[in-house]
């Protein structure tokens, strides 16, 4: 693992809503590690340096407890909803060579055929990897797509190592062109009524002005 990704960790004997403000009050976060038949260990963690690495998905860390190094896959990030400080990290123990299964982001690229949209029906595609090669992300190209194109989950290139989780035939890129709303086109059949009015109150008109001066 890279050392870029090895985060100091002590360990934490002060649990509750208590022990966790003063923990972040001093720019720790609180976290457990568990896994593999071993006892949750509940640990502090630098606040900065984990910010840092947890901007990225799926992301395994080396955890330095007090000595003991262990390799850790990130489960779940808690965030207060309106700061979106990180509160909480669960933790869970990985080996090298273990294949576990996650969410890769779905990362769209290109440009589709002019005047239509693009809809992505599938954000994240489920696979299994190594625990130390899972990919950041799975890219998608859209480049040139014309109106009916669709990718499927089973279309989608993967990295070597890495196998679909998801439904192969889950429907990943639609793609489609605009279409008027229900609300346009009752406008826009009110309009074509009242210009045909208009016109048949026009030809009525000009009649009875052709037939008053005969």
């Amino acid at each position: 693992m890279s050392e870029e990704n090895t985060l100091s960790a002590t360990t934490r004997t002060s649990f509750g809503k208590g022990a966790a403000r003063k923990l972040r009050a001093v720019g720790q976060i609180p976290a457990v590690v568990y896994g593999h038949g071993t006892e949750p260990q509940h640990v502090a963690l630098p606040g900065h340096e984990t910010a840092l690495l947890l901007r990225k998905s799926n992301v395994v860390l080396t955890l330095d407890i007090e000595g003991d190094k262990q390799l850790a896959l990130v489960k779940d990030v808690q965030k207060d909803p309106v700061r979106q400080i990180i509160e909480h990290v669960d933790l869970i123990v990985v080996r090298k060579g273990e294949k576990v299964t996650v969410d890769v982001p779905v990362h769209v690229e290109g440009e589709s055929f002019p005047g239509t949209l693009v809809m992505v029906e599938q954000n994240t595609l489920t696979v299994e990897a190594e625990a130390t090669h899972i990919p950041e992300s799975v890219t998608v190209s859209v480049e040139g797509l014309e109106e009916g194109a669709q990718i499927h989950a089973s279309d989608v290139e993967l990295p070597k190592g890495t196998t679909l989780v998801t439904d192969p035939e889950a429907l990943v890129i639609n793609i489609t062109v605009p279409r008027a709303s229900a609300t346009d086109a009752a406008d826009a059949a009110a309009d074509a009524e009242n210009a045909a009015a208009q016109s048949a109150e026009s030809a009525a008109q000009a009649e009875a002005e052709a037939a008053e001066s005969e």
